[in-house]
């Protein structure tokens, strides 16, 4: 299957589906067709549901879903009644019939995850990561353990490796720039040296934008609807402190793929130095009350600047994660709550408040969001996933074999 087509094709099927009957499009329909199928679970769905969904042809389908089948992808959920004739086959994702890798490179810590088809993790794997000692380090740390992951759990095929670390970065060209307190990594082509390392397609993204990638998915699914996620932001506290947006569905990078800074907004003129060389930023402000353990101050800090995001931008969740919030998750919940909803009565009256929560996936969010850079691609532009937007890197990932 021919992932890189689900990025280029615009054209809709009949009625404005995404599905097109034409020959050359056949990887583009295969992933609107495995993204059915992954969206609708262990319970399954008919070939005609599929055709009805997508705008292609029944014989389209069936041509579509031999070939998953031939390939290990799709099999038989069982048969379902019908309103005439023999009992409809229904079809369901195959999920351990492939697997991606996702690694988390934190400044200290790598987590690695091998995950199947429905993004569930199959293994995972922890090892200390000196970040900031540079690339040599770094690059033999993650080979030893993805090899070890890959051991431990054999069997399918791995497609690819989707890397998450600190920003800011070129993701497009899969190279890092100037990382706040690591700036040996300037202009260092990550993405290119692990795929030599490693011997597989590498996608390479900033740890907070890989893990909104996840979280959309997870909401995608917990919809069961397959739409759209709407939009919120994931941010992430721990050694550092960055955001992840998703606006109307989308993951949101920027032209120059630098959306996301969060931590660098300035909320006070004269306040601290801060590691990007600037002063009074939410970052350093958050991290020193961490460090002088004030957690109640680094929530209302990490508050305002979550308040000013929602000002901004209207969204309509706020999602928080990192090894700081999760080890006073109540704390920060209710922190940064209390100052969204002291925003909210000022600005426009009870009833406005926006929802705040500790994003699902705990300790493996990020690298859970990193296999779903891989993942992604394959199940098409609407089902489930963020992988049609054009500034996705789609043509770094494999055809399904």
């Amino acid at each position: 299957m021919a992932s890189g087509m689900a990025g280029g094709m615009t054209g809709n099927g009949p009625g404005g589906n995404p599905g097109a009957n034409l020959p050359a499009l056949r990887g583009h329909n295969a992933a609107l067709v495995l993204g059915l199928l992954r969206a609708a679970g262990e319970q399954g769905v008919s070939r005609l549901e599929l055709a009805a969904a997508t705008g292609l042809t029944p014989q389209a389908v069936s041509k579509i879903t031999a070939r998953l089948r031939a390939d290990g992808l799709a099999g038989e959920a069982g048969r379902r009644a019908s309103t005439g004739g023999k009992p409809r086959t229904v079809l369901r994702l195959v999920p351990g019939a492939r697997h991606a890798i996702g690694l988390h490179l934190d400044r200290d810590e790598l987590t690695a995850v091998l995950a199947d088809l429905a993004g569930e993790p199959v293994a995972v794997r922890r090892a200390p990561l000196a970040f900031e000692a540079g690339a040599e380090r770094v690059l033999t740390t993650v080979e030893r353990e993805v090899a070890a992951l890959r051991e431990r759990a054999g069997g399918p095929l791995v497609l690819g490796a989707g890397v998450a670390c600190p920003g800011p970065l070129d993701h497009t060209a899969g190279v890092l720039h100037r990382v706040t307190g690591a700036p040996r990594w300037d202009g260092f082509p990550l993405r290119d040296a692990l795929a030599g390392r490693l011997g597989l397609p590498v996608v390479l993204d900033k740890d907070t934008n890989a893990a909104a990638l996840g979280l959309a998915q997870r909401i995608r699914e917990g919809a069961g609807t397959g739409e759209g996620a709407g939009s919120f932001v994931y941010l992430h506290l721990g050694t550092g402190l960055g955001a992840g947006l998703v606006l109307g569905g989308g993951l949101y990078r920027g032209a120059r793929t630098g959306a996301g800074e969060f931590g660098h907004q300035v909320v006070q003129l004269d306040g601290p130095v801060c590691g990007c060389g600037k002063r009074g930023c939410v970052e350093a402000l958050c991290l020193a009350a961490v460090a002088r353990d004030d957690l109640a101050e680094a929530a209302r800090v990490l508050g305002v600047g979550a308040a000013n995001l929602v000002e901004l931008l209207d969204i309509d969740r706020v999602l928080l994660g990192g090894r700081t919030v999760l080890e006073n998750p109540e704390g920060f919940v209710g922190g940064v709550a209390q100052v969204l909803a002291d925003r909210a009565r000022t600005r426009t009256g009870a009833g406005a408040e926006v929802p705040v929560s500790i994003a699902p996936g705990g300790a493996r969010t990020v690298a859970d969001g990193a296999a779903q850079l891989v993942l992604a691609p394959l199940f098409g532009p609407r089902h489930p996933g963020l992988a049609a937007r054009a500034d996705v890197p789609q043509a770094s990932m494999p055809d399904v074999p």
